[in-house]
């Protein structure tokens, strides 16, 4: 195809057709919508370890999503050509915590929104989600799940362990409980607030316990 035959065809109808002013609010309100999610997000994680570059690529997907659609809705055979090149999109990356599924889905959904040209919808729909996670934040608990593990010899020290524990905490559950040749293994699941660890200390001061590790459920070592 050369250059008169562009010319000749739809090409520089498609260029005309194309609306500026449109695209450029809908990218603005898609750019405003992902800042409002960015700070959702921030606000309501309780996670361990808050990943900025996750919250940030939040923000992107939005416009991007909006930058797609509007393509897709100026062209009907582009939108088949997007829908085939889409279905090859393979997501490796592991989500270990389900409410970045629920921030990830209303990042897409509110640029499709976007692009569709629905901005009240988009608004009404990102106040109420936002508003619902807020409010559940504010009434979760401000405890942290850790897993306690203890290695000690001798029951004396088993006993020790569990009042100390029984004290220190309203509810202590016994995961595990290994033996191995008069060595014991005793797994806990236990309830912090805040960053109090200092109780891990008491443990490793009583006669018979050898070491003490707290770990959170993702895995990383709080103390």
């Amino acid at each position: 195809m050369n250059f008169e035959d562009i010319l000749k065809s739809s090409f520089l109808e498609q260029v005309t057709a194309f609306s500026i002013v449109d695209a450029g609010i809908a990218l603005g309100a898609s750019f405003l919508l992902g800042m409002f999610i960015y700070t959702v997000y921030r606000k309501t994680f309780a996670g361990v370890m808050y990943s900025k570059p996750f919250n940030t690529s939040l923000v992107l997907l939005t416009m991007l999503t909006t930058f797609v659609i509007l393509a897709v809705t100026s062209n009907v055979v582009l939108s088949l050509g997007m829908v085939g090149a889409l279905s090859i999109v393979r997501f490796r990356t592991a989500i270990k915590d389900p409410l970045d599924l629920v921030f990830l889905f209303w990042a897409i959904g509110g640029g499709i929104v976007l692009g569709a040209g629905l901005l009240p919808l988009a608004l009404m729909a990102s106040i109420i989600i936002g508003g619902v996670l807020v409010a559940f934040e504010s009434q979760s608990s401000k405890e942290s799940p850790y897993i306690l593990l203890v290695d000690l010899d001798g029951e004396l020290a088993e006993v020790s362990v569990s009042e100390l524990l029984k004290k220190r905490f309203d509810k202590v559950r016994l995961k595990s409980k290994t033996m191995s040749k008069g060595d014991m293994e005793l797994i806990f699941e236990v309830r912090i607030k805040g960053s109090d660890t200092a109780f891990v200390n008491e443990l490793t001061s009583i006669r018979g316990v050898r070491n003490a590790s707290l770990v959170s459920y993702n895995g990383e070592y709080a103390a």
